[in-house]
């Protein structure tokens, strides 16, 4: 017999949550069928554990989520939320008989104003989608995670998204002005502001931004937009040495330069580059660095550029002289950790943020512990602000390699802290990363920190198991 996704068999206390979320739901929003809730068990993330869900819920009105969450703390069931789970680090991993809230399916655009430049959306819209409906009205929204043809607005929210643009226009929280939140006990909560300023009590927005669902769940979003920018051009510098390319970017941003996009990778990502994409970019290249400007006048500023370049040390220039040209220039970053996954199968992509000045340090860092687990890992970079994406590839069905990738994973994050920098800078902390956060931020921090999750969650029910 084929059951409904709500007739399947379930236990006597999944089927007083099913009856009781039903009270207040469509059945169509409430799944219970193992095959498909097993889907909805993890993001992308490497070694993170995850349970198996009681079942998942798909609101499509913040009156569905307010009834969601006050029957689950009514019944103190953890719960879960999700958006398209393209996240990096386990923070929209299951627990054990959690309820799933997946916000997929609140995915209106409610608003895009040109005056006060803004757009107000539910979590559940994708970033591109975003995007296209301001440009078409000459506006922008700079944040770009490089899933963002994929993940949502509300995702971006929870883990603080960044992308190739933040060396000029910032990550996720500087665009979000306001936020409309249902609390773990179903109250509703707005913080923020419509306002280009605005400064009322504690900045409770900002709290929420990379809270990664476990204060509450974010039901509408107010984000800032800006002028769209001219078309941009990008210029492709070739280095004998990551020392010498990390050389550059130090040169160009201490030269006052601001390009809308600094990009970095080394040789192992090249190569991969080359392996799946065919791109005809010199083997002996040991390091790509990207550049590229969104002024009144790019031409001028990828002249600078490349004079700079030029001095580090670069054994090729090339600037594009159009759009096509930039695009084709920038088509190998994004081939960069489809190649590297193709590596040896799998690859676990780790985000640790340094100060500028060391970034040539990180890479060499990197290459030492490369050598050390023989592994190989290639490193893609957000130069311009100092993230760097090392990305371990190994075979997953080999158990000493698989050991070691994950070694070689906490070697890069400490690391990371012992040059000044941070354990994540765009995805998040979630499973993977929740020992590293209690060494970043200390004792007293985690205390404080533990005392804000329990001023919103009390009784512990949102995303349980995730930040510390």
């Amino acid at each position: 017999m084929i059951m409904s996704r709500i007739e399947a068999p379930r236990d006597e206390v999944t089927s007083n949550l099913v009856d009781r979320l039903l009270a207040g739901l469509p059945a169509e929003a409430v799944i219970t069928d193992p095959d498909v809730t097993a889907s909805y068990a993890h993001d992308m993330a490497s070694f993170c554990e995850a349970g198996a869900p009681a079942l998942v819920v798909l609101p499509r009105t913040v009156e569905q989520v307010q009834h969601v969450m006050r029957i689950a703390t009514e019944l103190r069931v953890p719960v879960v939320p999700q958006g398209a789970r393209t996240g990096l680090s386990g923070a929209a991993n299951a627990s054990e008989g959690c309820v799933v809230l997946s916000l997929t399916k609140m995915d209106r655009i409610l608003e895009i104003n040109p005056v006060d430049r803004i757009a107000v959306v539910e979590p559940g819209v994708i970033n591109a989608t975003l995007s296209r409906a301001v440009n078409e009205l000459g506006l922008y929204y700079p944040p770009d995670p490089s899933s963002w043809e994929m993940c949502t607005i509300g995702g971006n929210i929870g883990t603080a998204s960044g992308g190739l643009c933040c060396v000029k226009y910032g990550v996720t929280a500087e665009y979000v002005l306001g936020l409309d939140v249902v609390l773990a006990d179903g109250r509703l909560m707005s913080t923020g502001r419509r306002t280009a300023k605005g400064v009322a009590g504690y900045d409770l927005t900002r709290l929420f931004v990379g809270s990664e669902g476990s204060l509450g769940i974010v039901v509408r979003a107010t984000l800032a937009l800006r002028p769209h920018p001219p078309q941009q051009l990008v210029l492709a510098a070739e280095f004998g040495s990551a020392a010498a390319a990390c050389d550059a970017v130090c040169r160009i941003m201490e030269g006052g330069h601001v390009p809308s996009l600094l990009e970095l990778m080394d040789r192992t990502t090249v190569r991969a580059v080359n392996a799946i994409g065919h791109m005809g970019l010199p083997e002996s290249t040991e390091a790509l660095l990207l550049a590229a400007f969104d002024t009144l006048d790019p031409a001028a500023d990828l002249t600078a550029v490349g004079a700079l370049c030029e001095a580090a040390g670069a054994t090729e220039v090339v600037p594009a002289d159009d759009a096509a040209e930039s695009e084709l220039l920038l088509h190998a970053r994004r081939l960069s950790l489809t190649a590297l996954d193709a590596v040896k199968g799998t690859s676990m992509i780790d985000d640790v943020c340094v100060p500028r000045s060391r970034l040539a340090e990180m890479l060499e860092g990197v290459d030492r512990i490369a050598e050390k687990y023989r592994l190989t890992i290639g490193v893609v970079a957000h130069a311009g602000d100092g993230n760097t994406h090392p990305t371990v590839c190994f075979d997953a069905g080999d158990p000493d390699e698989t050991r070691r990738a994950r070694e070689s994973f906490d070697e890069i994050m400490a690391l990371g802290l012992e040059l000044g920098g941070t354990i994540t800078g765009e995805h998040g902390v979630g499973v993977l990363k929740k020992e590293w956060l209690a060494r970043e931020i200390g004792p007293v921090g985690v205390e404080m920190q533990r005392a804000v999750k329990t001023a919103f969650d009390p009784l512990g029910i949102l995303n349980p198991g995730k930040l510390f």
